[in-house]
């Protein structure tokens, strides 16, 4: 009779699952000897168990499949946690295993116990504990439904006894069946009835527009209607597209930011863009989501439709009229063309410094067609946001909605496994990569090619970029960083530094080319500022602050750094 842990791996792998993230355990013992004597589900061995979550994050939002991370009992599972929350508010798919200690010392205070269904909770769709061999079967099919079907976590919590008991169940496929959602007559109505009467129609458009690009191409032209995007939107808006105007936000550019507020009517596509304050504050809001509830979460909103994106647009098309006139449009292209050259002035070489721009620029220029780029949060995400581009081929992702460091090199383990032949890009913060450095020894250990940049400035940048804005003395972001370059080496990877503009481009050609994985350490310009699209008076206060604090503490020669590395986006 097959053991419990068999039954679990045999319904995985039926169910399309070829790879499980994690670190061992005696907890997971069961489990992963199930994993030891079957063909086709590769183990793919971390060093912390956060990179194994943020791995099967990353392959769950490039394949839109099931994937799989597990962890030991206590501390191994709960380190999970970070990795996992990233999953849930990306909205991807992602079942984690979470061995328990012994079935009858649980409430007992023993080594290593937790409640780990309490713990995941606010982390996941799903998170129950299984207490007898009999549920298992069961609730693993319920838990990888509501994975599926909701995109999201669920999270099995279970004593590794159990995970050894014997069952008579025998293995499921569990696939996902994506339905098409229309909206009510009655709200596609009132929606064409307020594009009709609009003068001016700015779209608004995200991560759910993925596999929409001809409708939304459609209804623009329609609309005569610029396209702004958000980040999460970037890879599925900013290409084959002579209405995208950029991108608004905090990171975003000017032409987005406009385009959005001089608008009479806005039609969000599939987005939950989650900055109030670069709304316009007055116009007919239009809001298409496949989640009902997300429908006024941001803004009020006049009309809501719960759809998906191709098909409601589809829908719409017809109940328009006429072929809007095209002034609006025209000035946010033409805006945008003037943004977007500023930025390309921005990305060249400099005799002084290494601009994060030219950087940038340059891993865009080189990279295949297909590349995934994965950048981390803070300023390489800045930097992905205005300087990569996409074509239909390429993808990016990364920790947008949850925000967390870190994210780089551990998501792209989970890019680098689900396809060994396609190019992965992380773009590495030094803050980043120091965190879960370790994760350099994940990829040499599994043979992943991931090629890693490092943003290396020598400190926290984007959090002091925000100490500035709100006025404060920069202090405790300083990092006091190795040669990352040599401890690649030191893990048997490639590794390159460079410390001057000239060096770069010939660096980047070998970094690319290089037959496995590699690091490029780059000692970029501390002092950049990523500038937001609007200064707001509040900001501006800040940094009057934070200039006159800063001379008062002594360090007045930041100012002067500051001000050569940024004279040119100022003028």
């Amino acid at each position: 009779m097959p053991k419990l842990a068999q039954n679990i791996v045999d319904t995985l792998h039926a169910s399309g699952v070829r790879r499980v993230y994690g670190l061992p355990g005696d907890s997971l013992n069961g489990f992963t000897d199930a994993l030891r004597v079957t063909d086709d589900i590769e183990w793919v061995h971390v060093r912390h168990e956060e990179a194994a979550a943020f791995a099967a994050s990353a392959e769950a939002a490039l394949t839109g499949e099931l994937a799989v991370c597990a962890g030991s009992c206590g501390p191994g599972n709960l380190h999970l946690i970070n990795g996992l929350f990233d999953a849930q508010r990306s909205r991807v798919p992602v079942l984690a295993i979470a061995a328990h200690i012994p079935t009858d010392e649980i409430g007992s205070g023993y080594f290593q116990e937790t409640h780990p269904q309490e713990l995941f909770r606010e982390c996941s769709v799903y998170a129950e504990h299984v207490s007898s061999p009999d549920q298992m079967p069961r609730m693993l099919r319920i838990a990888m439904r509501e994975a599926i079907e909701k995109r999201g976590v669920a999270v099995l919590v279970i004593p590794g006894d159990i995970a050894l008991a014997d069952v008579k169940a025998a293995a499921e496929e569990i696939r996902a069946y994506p339905s098409r959602v229309i909206p009510a007559e009655s709200q596609l109505v009132r929606a064409a009835d307020a594009l009709n009467a609009a003068k001016k129609v700015t779209i608004l458009a995200g991560a759910g527009v993925a596999g929409a690009h001809d409708e939304l191409i459609a209804i623009a032209e329609k609309l005569q209607a610029p396209i702004v995007h958000a980040m999460r939107g970037k890879e599925f808006v900013a290409y084959d597209n002579p209405y995208d105007v950029g991108m608004t936000g905090l990171i975003g550019v000017a032409s987005g930011y406009h385009a959005m507020r001089e608008c009479d009517t806005l039609l969000m596509l599939g987005t939950d863009f989650p900055y109030q304050q670069f709304f316009p504050d007055d116009a007919t809001v239009i809001q298409v989501d496949i989640r009902g509830e997300q429908i006024g979460r941001r803004t009020q909103v006049d009309v809501g439709l719960v759809g998906g994106a191709a098909e409601t647009i589809s829908e719409l098309l017809p109940r328009l009229g006429a072929t809007k006139k095209s002034s609006h449009l025209k000035a946010a292209v033409k805006h945008y063309q003037r943004t977007r050259k500023d930025l390309d002035d921005l990305a060249t070489p400099s005799k002084r410094t290494i601009h994060p721009q030219y950087l940038a620029k340059l891993i865009d220029d080189h990279a295949d067609p297909d590349a995934i780029f994965i950048p981390d949060v803070g300023s390489p995400t800045v930097w992905a946001a205005r300087y990569l581009t996409m074509n239909g081929r390429r993808r990016m992702i990364g920790s947008f909605t949850h925000g967390s460091m870190a994210n780089a090199v551990s998501q792209a383990v989970g890019a680098q496994a689900q396809d060994r032949s396609r190019q992965v890009i992380a773009m590495a913060g030094d803050g980043g990569l120091a965190m879960l450095l370790g994760e350099l020894i994940t990829l040499t250990q599994n043979g992943l090619n991931v090629k890693t940049v490092v943003f290396d400035n020598s400190s926290l940048n984007f959090v002091e970029l925000e100490m500035k804005a709100a006025g404060f003395v920069t202090f405790a972001t300083g990092l006091d960083n190795p040669d990352f370059s040599k401890v690649a080496e030191a893990v048997g990877i490639k590794g390159i530094r460079v410390e001057t503009s000239a060096d770069l481009p010939a660096a980047v050609e070998e970094f690319l080319a290089h037959d496995g994985p590699a690091v490029l350490d780059v000692m970029t310009e501390r002092q950049e500022l990523s500038m937001p699209p609007n200064i707001t008076l509040e900001q501006a206060k800040g940094f009057t602050l934070y200039a006159i604090r800063t001379v008062l503490s002594g360090k007045g020669d930041e100012l002067i750094d500051l001000a050569k590395t940024n004279m040119r986006q100022l003028f």
